[in-house]
């Protein structure tokens, strides 16, 4: 099969592509190359690979690049929290138009075979129960609940202390940032395609993705890149609120073979689910076991909170594991412990 990888030069999009053609499929990467990603030049990693430098929202280009394609794996994408909401238009050109620029294309080309690269950020808050009222949807944490230091999100309807649970991919959907509106969109977009073209889209709802080529020290990197780059200036991670925020830390590795098996399970139409560990963590023991592992002070916890964080996001891996077969094989132990050594993208105008 011929694989159009949209971002393939990125942090995960270079993973795929190379999980990809170890799978014996010819692949294709388009990449921009956005300064906040890459540091100065062409990754090495594309170079294994046929490359096209250009950005996804160009019609011409596109439509030409899908010529003899058989299948889309879509992980352009600007990521990360940004700098504040001056980003929206950059995130709203970047990932939406681009991914509607991509579709269309596809259309043209009678290419009808997606997986598209979402992300936990549609859940916004993840899945709670009051001891009272049952399951119940958190609402937004108020300014002055963190600045308290309260920072678990009580029962709207008692004001009870939740319960945080598995998010499972029927969950209501609530971004509460910029990337996380403009990765919903992008969902619904696919889904619309699908509609219309009886097209196949698995839309793969990464977790929090860490692992080898991570981009370091820009404001879209994520926490597993920070708390490594300080722990090589000798300097303790810092850790928001009281590091008793949950996740599910998934290596790249295991999130590159989730888009093979994807690919080899036509979706009847648009179907959503986690790409996750199922072994979830605290940001603060994230933050512990790296230190440990990089002979580094321990880390440093600050309170506070930015505004678009949200508490706990805990993903329910079972769907992926009944519909694609997927289940991730990096334990969180021996993914930090690599992750203390694994080579990292320079952060722009930087060097390796």
């Amino acid at each position: 099969m011929r694989v159009l990888v949209t971002g393939g030069a990125g942090f995960i999009g270079s993973q795929v592509a190379d999980r990809l053609a170890g799978a014996g499929h010819s692949v294709l990467v388009l990449d921009a190359l956005l300064p906040a990603a890459h540091g100065d030049g062409r990754p090495v990693e594309t170079e294994r690979h046929e490359f096209v430098h250009g950005s996804v929202a160009d019609a011409d280009l596109v439509s030409r690049l899908l010529s003899g394609v058989d299948a889309v794996c879509h992980q352009a994408a600007m990521v990360g929290h940004g700098l504040d909401a001056s980003d929206a238009p950059a995130y709203a050109a970047n990932n939406d138009l681009g991914t509607a620029v991509l579709l269309a294309a596809m259309h043209s080309r009678g290419i009808r075979e997606l997986v598209l690269a979402s992300s936990m950020v549609v859940y916004g808050e993840g899945a709670y129960s009051c001891p009272v009222h049952g399951a119940v949807r958190a609402a937004p944490r108020r300014a002055c609940d963190l600045d308290a230091g309260r920072y678990d999100p009580p029962c709207p309807w008692c004001g009870a202390p939740l319960q945080p649970g598995l998010v499972r991919e029927d969950a209501p959907l609530d971004p509460r940032s910029t990337y996380a509106a403009t990765k919903l969109a992008q969902e619904h977009l696919a889904a619309a395609w699908a509609r219309q073209t009886d097209g196949s889209v698995w839309a793969l709802r990464y977790h929090n993705v860490y692992g080898p080529r991570m981009p370091r020290d820009t404001p879209y990197s994520g926490v597993a890149a920070l708390f490594r780059s300080a722990l090589e200036r000798g300097e303790a991670p810092t850790v928001l609120e009281d590091g008793a925020q949950r996740r599910d830390f998934v290596h790249v590795t295991d999130v590159a073979e989730a888009n093979v098996l994807a690919l080899g399970a036509p979706s009847p139409g648009f179907r959503a689910v986690n790409v996750c560990s199922g072994e979830p963590h605290t940001v603060g023991d994230l933050a512990v076991a790296l230190a440990a592992a990089m002979d580094g002070p321990a880390p440093r916890i600050v309170g506070g909170a930015r505004a678009a964080d949200v508490r706990h996001v805990v993903a329910d891996p079972a769907l992926a594991a009944e519909l694609l077969g997927f289940r991730a094989a990096v334990p969180f132990a021996d993914g930090v412990a690599a992750f203390a050594t694994d080579p990292l993208r320079a952060p722009a105008g930087g060097t390796p």
